[in-house]
């Protein structure tokens, strides 16, 4: 394990992402400047001019459904408002090419060419919008682009981000935050382990959940912006979220002891629960795969304390069955109900030890993020797709986190698995990272987003193209400081109002300043507000009804910050960490809630005094 970096690095890193453009981009040579870099550039006399007249020409629905897109981008972005025509362009006019004939580009692949006017070619849709992901992402630097053209094609198919949602809620806008920069970095798989509010199983419907319609609206954003929104529940361990409240289902050892977090693979009423969450998940995903986890299902045990399992195992596939037959099986099945609704499935590799004799079934995806007995390339060989969901790709909140300099110095890309360096990508799917909440309390959202963006461009440069396009990793993420965000995106660090003493409508005064990483901590007589009671979830107290409390102050507790979230006349008051907010209940207590349980509080804020 790495050490933490404290909030002082955090600054360092932020005066190195705003640091001066690649010399290149300054002086004119090379090609343009992008996040991933151009697969190739042939320059040409001239450039390119947006400007007032600038229109964009578009003829076929697919050729306008991209500019569509644009045109909101562009407005986002603060280039004004942008006319869609059919036919006849002219100077200045950029131009929406989708040409099924141009099948070499494969599906995104896509050619710009600047000149008098700026065309981007694509076989497909997809490939024409990654051209207006580069185009954006050139005039982010100015106005002018130099001529030239390019031909860029991804080296692999999946690029990717993995998020557990699992335990700590991640608010929405911050996930829509990562979908738009994901796309704007064509990157174009994100992994969401998470909960959605259930009505078929209201009894697992503890704190961490989504409602259906917060669902939509993200998978909506992704169907927008071409990245594919890819479901998990962790099953058959990892399943404590969905079966606390249903002991009928989780396994029992042969102590008699009831395992919240394991699922009893051996029983017909835990694969049919299973199931019927899929097909509840179906009703607000549109991804055709599904991930069940598949991993550390014997974390802290073994089999020996289950004989059950294997019991079951020989009465299904004879006397020399073992027990990880009997959960090959459970992956088995899940993956032939998938299957017959049209679904791919995925698991984690960890759980293919080689000591089973029953098979996976051989079209199932695995993301290999550990090492264990059965390398990626025996998997492929098996005719497995694999993909480099490696643990050095981790960023674990309050913990672990990637050392993307490290990688970028050694070139890393996705044949570098964990126990193994491939020389060959045949059968290597593409690559991700992943952001985990192991210490949920240890860093909070804001936070992880200072780490998590140089990680998310240099995933995007190592799976799109050259994975060292730089001479040094400073240069690289002045690449990334040269494109900035995408359009669309929200700075989630602003505090609405300024450092002072406040009233809280009639429940306290208290003195409001902003945190370094853009939450705001409220400091009475009595000490700081934060909630620190009830049961707690890797280190955070998740149960809805916790009371808010003024604890001593302390400067590194994440759970004293509060996101003061503008509301018609006044503030709601949202816990930086548990994401639930601060409500007053019949009995008179201030307590935290998840909104669709109850109506926040409303806070009218009156100034005081200033700091």
């Amino acid at each position: 394990m790495r050490k933490r970096l404290g909030f002082a690095a955090v600054v360092a890193l932020l005066t190195l992402l705003l640091s001066p453009v690649p010399a290149s981009a300054r002086s004119g040579e090379g090609p343009p400047v992008t996040v991933p870099a151009l697969t190739g550039w042939t320059a040409e006399p001239g450039g390119y001019a947006f400007g007032p007249r600038t229109r964009l020409v578009a003829d076929s629905p697919a050729e306008r459904r991209v500019a569509d897109t644009l045109v909101g981008d562009l407005r986002a972005a603060g280039h004004g408002r942008i006319a869609v025509v059919r036919g006849g362009a002219r100077s200045g006019d950029i131009v929406i090419n989708v040409q099924p004939s141009r099948s070499a580009l494969g599906t995104e692949g896509y050619e710009l060419h600047a000149g008098t006017r700026l065309s981007i070619t694509g076989a497909t849709g997809t490939g024409a919008f990654y051209g207006t992901r580069t185009l954006l992402q050139l005039l982010a630097q100015g106005d002018r682009i130099p001529a030239g053209r390019t031909v860029d094609v991804p080296r692999y198919k999946e690029r990717g981000v993995g998020v557990c949602a699992c335990y700590i809620h991640i608010s929405l806008p911050w996930l829509e935050n990562l979908v738009r920069e994901m796309s704007y970095n064509k990157l174009n798989q994100l992994l969401v382990e998470l909960k959605v509010k259930s009505d078929a199983h209201p009894e697992a419907n503890t704190w961490g959940y989504y409602t259906k319609d917060e669902i939509r609206r993200l998978v909506a954003l992704g169907d927008k912006y071409h990245v594919e929104i890819i479901p998990e529940i962790n099953s058959p361990g990892h399943i404590d979220p969905w079966i606390e409240n249903r002991p009928d289902l989780q396994l029992t050892d042969s102590d008699g002891t009831k395992q919240p977090s394991r699922l009893d693979i051996t029983r017909q009423a835990s694969f049919d629960y299973y199931t019927s969450l899929m097909d509840e998940y179906a009703q607000v995903f549109t991804s055709r795969s599904w991930h069940m986890g598949a991993d550390e299902y014997m974390l802290g045990s073994d089999f020996a304390k289950y004989p059950q399992i294997l019991e079951y195992a020989q009465d299904r596939y004879g006397p020399n069955a073992t027990p990880q037959d009997a959960f090959v099986d459970f992956v088995n099945r899940v993956h032939d109900y998938a299957a017959g609704k049209g679904v791919a499935l995925r698991i984690w590799n960890d759980g293919l030890t080689g000591a089973n004799t029953v098979p996976v079934d051989q079209d199932t995806t695995v993301e290999h993020w550990l090492n264990v007995a059965v390398k990626p390339s025996a998997l492929i060989a098996r005719g497995y797709s694999v993909m480099n969901a490696a643990y050095s790709l981790y960023l674990v909140r309050g913990g672990f986190h990637s050392d993307t300099a490290s990688l970028y110095d050694q070139s890393w890309d996705p044949r570098s698995f964990e126990g193994e360096k491939l020389t060959s990508p045949k059968g290597v799917t593409g690559a991700k990272i992943s952001l985990w909440p192991d210490n949920g309390r240890g860093e909070t959202e804001n936070e992880v987003a200072v780490r998590l963006w140089p990680a998310l461009r240099h995933i995007a440069q190592a799976t799109w193209g050259d994975p060292h396009p730089d001479a040094t990793y400073a240069e690289f993420l002045a690449r990334g400081s040269a494109v900035g965000h995408a359009p669309g995106w929200r700075d989630l660090t602003r505090v609405p109002v300024a450092d002072g003493t406040y009233t809280f409508g009639h429940s306290f005064t208290a003195s409001v300043q902003r945190t370094a990483d853009g939450y705001a901590t409220l400091r009475s007589a009595a000490g700081c507000l934060a909630i620190s009671g009830g049961k707690l979830t890797l280190n955070v107290p998740l149960q809805p009804g916790v009371e808010a409390t003024w604890d001593p102050c302390d400067p590194n507790s994440t759970l004293q910050r509060w996101e003061l979230e503008p509301a018609a006349g006044g503030y709601r008051l949202v816990n930086a960490i548990t994401r639930m907010a601060l409500t007053v209940t019949d009995d008179g207590r201030i307590a935290q809630y998840p909104v669709d349980r109850r109506t926040p509080h409303r806070l009218a804020l009156e100034l005081r005094s200033p700091p």
